[in-house]
């Protein structure tokens, strides 16, 4: 377990902040209808199991990449910045547009900023990005470059089987990212903690396309390449592991969560993500939520719901957030930052 940054009494350690957020949700939207015809189940039933009612589907010419230029771009025109200035790009991704190169190398080259910034990706599922913004900020803290582009994007739509009911449904296609760079006083980010529990890593998986089980006309045959997963494992290790983890988290930073005015958790399963949010005493409306229009975006979950809250004017200058990511590895990796209010000047891209 890596534990980084970690302040009391509101102090930032590392002075970085999220300067701007943005997000792409592809256009098509998918209804339960269209995903239970395929998977054998109804609207009322993936509504009572999981409270989403649609997601987004990338279209077939939409890449990974393509979704993370769009995404990168609305956190960059938010924090009022442009290619140039970025000297990383972070892509937390378990979708990649190829094995290689990195996806964030393609994306680096779709803004601008292909001659210079570094560039690379983060595998951590739908952890990823909470795992490559605690990476960002560390590169940042001791570098002279200001700024960095962190983005979480996933296609799931190209990996899932459409008649798996456990997965089919949950599942849509988006990016979220935000911008990092210098923090006010009193704001930006607190602490982080990242975690891996490899022991339960079979939990959720891709069983072929890698080194180990190479792709093959038989992988194929037997459907390898789908992701799969063990969704009552996962329910328990959220309720085992996650949520105290998440509560001691925030107590060693010197907080309890009564203190917490936004929580923005994996959009996973709206129904898990009721009962954790009420196991960590965290509710009267304080948690943020996308999944019922959007589903699980995998690593945009997070920054897809964080930006969506920053639009809609939820978040004030100041105020205490919490993210929280956990899946494929496992792995968990939080973050608790003070809010910090854009310039006026650019107040207007989240009114």
């Amino acid at each position: 377990m890596i534990t980084t940054g970690m302040a009391r009494s509101g102090r930032t350690s590392a002075g970085i902040a999220i300067l701007g957020t943005g997000s792409c949700l592809p256009s098509h939207v998918v209804g339960n209808d269209e995903v239970g015809a395929a998977a054998g189940v109804t609207d009322e039933w993936i509504r009572r199991k999981t409270g989403i009612r649609n997601r987004r589907r990338a279209k077939p010419d939409e890449a990974t990449s393509d979704l993370a230029i769009a995404a990168g771009r609305a956190a960059m025109e938010a924090a009022g910045i442009v290619a140039a200035d970025l000297s990383l790009i972070v892509v937390a991704t378990s979708t990649p547009d190829q094995p290689q190169p990195p996806t964030a190398s393609v994306v680096a080259d779709g803004l601008g900023a292909g001659h210079g910034a570094a560039a690379f990706d983060v595998n951590a599922v739908c952890s990823g990005f909470v795992f490559a913004m605690n990476a960002a900020q560390h590169v940042l803290a001791g570098s002279d470059s200001p700024y960095a582009l962190v983005i979480g994007a996933d296609v799931y739509s190209r990996i899932l089987d459409h008649a798996d009911r456990r997965t089919a449904i949950l599942f849509g296609d988006g990016a979220g990212a935000v911008v990092l760079g210098p923090a006010r006083p009193g704001r930006g980010v607190l602490a982080g903690r990242l975690a891996g529990f490899g022991a339960e890593r079979d939990l959720i998986e891709v069983p072929a396309g890698g080194s180990r089980l190479p792709a093959s006309a038989e992988t194929l045959a037997e459907g390898l390449h789908y992701f799969t997963m063990n969704g009552r494992g996962v329910r328990d290790f959220v309720n085992a592991t996650v949520a105290p983890a998440i509560t001691a988290f925030v107590e060693e930073a010197g907080f309890t969560t009564r203190d917490v005015d936004h929580f923005v958790p994996h959009q996973a399963n709206g129904r898990m993500l009721e009962d954790l949010s009420a196991t960590i005493g965290i509710v009267d409306g304080h948690t943020r939520f996308s999944y019922e229009d959007f589903g699980n975006t995998g690593a945009a979950s997070v920054p897809v719901t964080l930006d969506r809250a920053a639009r809609s004017g939820e978040l004030d200058d100041g105020d205490l957030v919490l993210l929280a990511a956990f899946g494929g590895g496992m792995a968990m990796g939080l973050s608790l930052l003070r809010w910090q209010r854009p310039h006026p000047s650019l107040s207007t891209m989240y009114a």
